[in-house]
């Protein structure tokens, strides 16, 4: 069987990223469970893994990576740094057609490269394989509780990117001393799912959505809320959750029954533009409405929370969102504000935690697809561009990339 070498690039997008596909052991890994497999490491001063942490366990580090046959990062590739004719992985964020892509696509059309984009990257039953969502949702939420903690002045917490691993952000814990609230946490996926770990090691506990709603607690509880939770069709009495996926437009949100009762809101469920947003802008001037903060972990602007005007970094994640005026004012500026937490790229501030458990499911189920001759499609299924033209599946996206003059 032929080699396949695999570089692992620099990542070049600005700002810049310190996540990595494969850690160091994750390339020793690889190589010893696919000996066909040779992975190299182009060398970067910004990676959560040093070039030294690579070098100790025998992992080559190449600047020119050209005569590689695959190359793998994380976000978008600089189309200047675009090497021709080469299999690249990362995500391109294409898909969606989103405007300040465009010119990408175009590139690694003319440049005949073959695109595999993580985010379709699905087994047979369609469900994605590889994924940061479980650290959007850990450091989601432990930004969440910073968050209230800060505006209620209860307890102060170490930013999570100030945490060298998740160990160290864990043992900020013991801090957090919560007066009786009631903690709303939406959808039922990875992100969901690291957001409740949160909750859980925090010895928050989990209730049921009836006595969420109508029972009163003396001690700080969560709810984990699913579509059907908070959607219905007017026209059908039963919950059907094949037919609010394909048909969210005909549904409308009963969310109003949470916002009486929820303190903190940690938004972790996708988000289809069709279905109606949890709330409206109106609702929050309500003298009902009790959510305080809101840590948009999906931080879609303007998408499911309408009071999500804009994305936050890292170093500033918060800003006040003032109901009366509709207008953005700095965090914590007025305890009627509703504060929200909208980073949009959480996983970054636990890069070395993030980066293993992304290269434990490439080399889980991306790597055998090398030498299987892609038994199943997977690769195939997830090939945006192969041959200077798009594939099949993804022919939609033709004019989006001839608009864009490279």
């Amino acid at each position: 069987m032929e080699k396949v070498k695999i570089g692992i690039i620099r990542e070049g997008k600005i700002p810049v990223d310190k996540r990595v596909p494969l850690t160091p052991k994750k390339c020793e890994e690889a190589m010893q469970e696919f000996p066909e497999a040779e992975v190299v490491v182009q060398p970067s001063e910004v990676r959560c893994f040093t070039d030294e942490e690579y070098a100790e366990l025998g992992i080559a580090l190449q600047q020119d990576l050209s005569d590689c046959d695959v190359l793998m990062g994380v976000k978008e590739v600089p189309v200047d740094q675009l090497l021709p004719n080469k299999t690249y992985f990362f995500f391109s964020h294409t898909i969606k057609k989103q405007p300040h892509n465009a010119k990408l696509l175009r590139a690694v059309l003319d440049k005949n490269i073959t695109l595999i984009d993580y985010e379709l990257l699905t087994n047979a039953q369609g469900q994605r394989v590889v994924a940061f969502g479980r650290y959007a949702g850990i450091v989601g939420a432990y930004n969440g509780i910073l968050t209230y903690g800060k505006k209620w002045k209860l307890f102060d917490l170490k930013p999570a990117y100030l945490c060298h691993e998740m160990e160290d952000m864990q043992e900020e814990y013991f801090k957090v001393k919560l007066p009786p609230i009631k903690i709303a946490v939406t959808g039922g996926g990875r992100v969901a799912g690291g957001a409740m770990e949160v909750l859980e090691k925090m010895e928050i506990r989990k209730v049921s959505v009836f006595d969420y709603l109508y029972k009163q607690f003396n001690e700080p509880v969560y709810a984990q809320l699913h579509s059907g939770d908070y959607n219905n069709r007017p026209d059908v009495e039963v919950w059907d959750s094949p037919d609010f996926y394909a048909h969210p437009e005909l549904y409308q949100s009963t969310f109003r029954k949470f916002t009486k009762v929820t303190d903190l809101l940690l938004a972790c469920a996708y988000w289809d533009p069709r279905a109606p947003k949890l709330f409206s802008e109106e609702d929050t001037r309500q003298p009902d409405f009790k959510i305080d903060t809101i840590a948009d972990i999906t931080c879609d602007v303007d998408g499911s929370i309408p009071t999500t005007k804009r994305a936050t970094t890292i170093p500033e994640p918060a800003y006040d969102y003032n109901p009366e005026t509709g207008e953005l004012e700095p965090a914590y500026s007025r305890k009627d504000n509703i504060t929200i937490m909208a980073v949009d790229n959480l996983p970054c501030e636990l890069p070395r935690n993030a980066s293993r458990d992304f290269g434990r499911n490439i080399i889980d189920y991306v790597f055998p697809q090398f030498f299987n001759n892609d038994e199943g499609g997977m690769l195939g299924r997830a090939t945006i561009a192969k041959g200077g033209k798009l594939t099949e599946r993804y022919k939609y996206l033709q004019e989006y990339a001839e608009a864009a003059a490279v």
